[in-house]
């Protein structure tokens, strides 16, 4: 991938290191949803998955590459040749592909987790990158948890890759050890050192929050010569997550004086996708969260509110409208038509067929006769019910619950499996333990839920609830979420959705 030299490439990771993050929950039509918001974004690279890991990801990376135009699409493995292979496939349809292959660099993963020599690292990685050539002439080469290697063995390392046909080398904070001077400093040693050989390869970082450097970082690393950022939105990932997309390009794009870059990213888009990602994933963005949070651009103070209302640039380094933060969403009503409702599906990045659209819209209307005001949050959240793509499963259609002080919970629920009706009544702790009981009586398997959180997806009292659920079935968890403006209606929707991705991967009795 050709670029200029002050030109930092995005690559985002959402869609792979970030939906590990412990409570997200993508399915492939949600992935897809989002990459065509990533795509609008203008990222360089689209991280779209791990095709190796399973069939479904797979699935996900191959229809990706297929539908997204404008991003490279890339995929991750691991530097086995059934892996490479794997991701060759997945990714073929894409007009720009990538495969990322990535072993480790420091001694503590080399002889506890891959068990092999220095020697044999450089060996594996080079027939790795040379094989992954035959896929495509885009390959990216990550050694893991190169803040804790020798800088020397790095420079070898990266070296005989970028020598062996590897365009970009990711030298990743894996476990977030690191902090920004020592960082920098290693980054500018390495570039140094390897682009004396290979000049024309890029240089990436990927960093992890472990210690809350990540952002910082990952600027380090900039100022020290790296032109690619691999980053997340929201700072989704692994463990304390990875570096915020929306943190590194707004701090590039507000300190050009710093930096001396630049990134391609339309930043008018960046908070319409937070909100997507927020949404689909059901992880919430923190209030005070830098960027996209709900009161980065607030102001409560009387000293700070009566220098902005004299001039913003006295208190605000940004401006709201730079991110995409344009006043009030409320654009539909119960008046509103189905060819309006489409045009906002399709403005927002949601992409549903026709069927899938009615269902919607219907749903739409049914909502404005609840509440007097419609945001995009509450559009997102209808949109999102319809990817739901489990045959075959289960739907509530009546829930009745009885509580309160010296009344025992009791929830009468009744739920359709295409012709079939079922109806149960049960009581519980409280109304929400009620209706899962009664779910269970029905459906024949009993789920542990270990993780339960609500929040308002918009403002006001007639606000849809948001249910984020994590549920046991033995040994496999699984993640759902729901909305409605009755949270009770909300958690059994969100429960059933777990139910039935657990039905549908147990065989079939005969």
């Amino acid at each position: 991938m050709k670029k200029n030299d002050d030109q930092v490439l995005i690559f985002d990771t959402t869609l792979r290191d970030g939906e590990q993050a412990p409570g997200a929950s993508l399915n492939h039509r949600e992935k897809i949803e989002i990459a065509h918001a990533l795509a609008a974004l203008k990222v360089d690279i689209i991280e779209a998955g791990f095709p190796i890991a399973s069939p479904d990801d797979f699935e996900a990376v191959h229809q990706i590459a297929r539908a997204i135009k404008g991003p490279t699409i890339a995929a991750l493995e691991r530097t086995m040749e059934k892996d490479i292979e794997c991701a060759g496939r997945a990714i073929a349809p894409a007009k720009k592909r990538r495969i990322h292959t990535f072993s480790s660099g420091s001694d503590i993963h080399l002889e506890n987790i891959l068990k092999i020599s220095r020697a044999q690292n450089i060996e594996r990685s080079v027939k790795s990158v040379k094989f992954a050539r035959t896929f495509t002439s885009d390959v990216e080469y990550s050694a893991q948890d190169t803040t804790r290697s020798d800088k020397d063995y790095l420079v070898d390392l990266y070296t005989a890759v970028a020598e062996a046909g590897a365009t970009t080398l990711n030298i990743p904070d894996t476990v977030g050890y690191a902090f920004p001077e020592e960082y920098g400093e290693m980054i500018a040693y390495i570039t140094e050192r390897v682009k004396a050989k290979v000049p024309d390869v890029i240089i990436s970082v990927h960093c992890h929050n472990d210690l809350g450097m990540a952002v910082a970082n990952s600027l380090a690393a900039v100022k020290a010569g790296a032109r690619q950022v691999e980053c997340a939105i929201n700072g989704l990932g692994e463990r304390a997550g990875n570096a915020a997309l929306e943190e590194i390009v707004m701090a590039i794009r507000t300190r050009h004086d710093v930096f001396g870059a630049h990134t391609n990213i339309d930043t008018k888009e960046i908070y319409c996708v937070s909100r997507m990602v927020s949404r689909m994933t059901g992880i919430a963005v923190q209030r005070n969260k830098a960027i996209v949070g709900a009161n980065a651009f607030a102001h409560e103070s009387g000293v700070h509110q009566d220098g902005v209302l004299k001039k913003r640039g006295t208190y605000e380094i940004m401006h709201a409208e730079d991110i995409g933060i344009e006043g009030s969403d409320l654009v539909l009503g119960k008046h509103s038509g189905r060819h309006a409702f489409r045009d906002k599906l399709t403005k927002m990045g949601l992409i549903l067929n026709n069927a899938e659209a009615e269902v919607a819209y219907n749903k739409f209307i049914e909502l404005a006769d609840k509440k007097k005001n419609i945001y995009d949050d509450d559009i997102i959240s209808i949109a999102r019910d319809q990817m739901d793509e489990v045959p075959n499963a289960y739907s509530l259609d009546y829930l009745h619950v009885s509580a309160g002080t010296n009344t025992i919970p009791t929830a009468t629920v009744r739920l359709k499996k295409g012709k079939e009706v079922f109806q149960r009544a049960a009581y519980g702790d409280g109304p929400i333990d009620a209706t899962l009981k009664a779910i269970d009586k029905m459906t024949g398997v009993q789920g542990k839920l270990t993780d339960f959180s609500l929040q308002a997806v918009t403002v006001g009292k007639d606000a849809m609830g948001e249910a984020n659920i994590r549920v046991a079935f033995g040994p496999d968890m699984l993640s759902a979420k729901a909305a409605s403006t009755d949270v009770i209606e909300a958690s059994a929707k969100a429960y059933l959705s777990c139910v039935n991705r657990y039905l549908s991967t147990r065989p079939v009795k005969r």
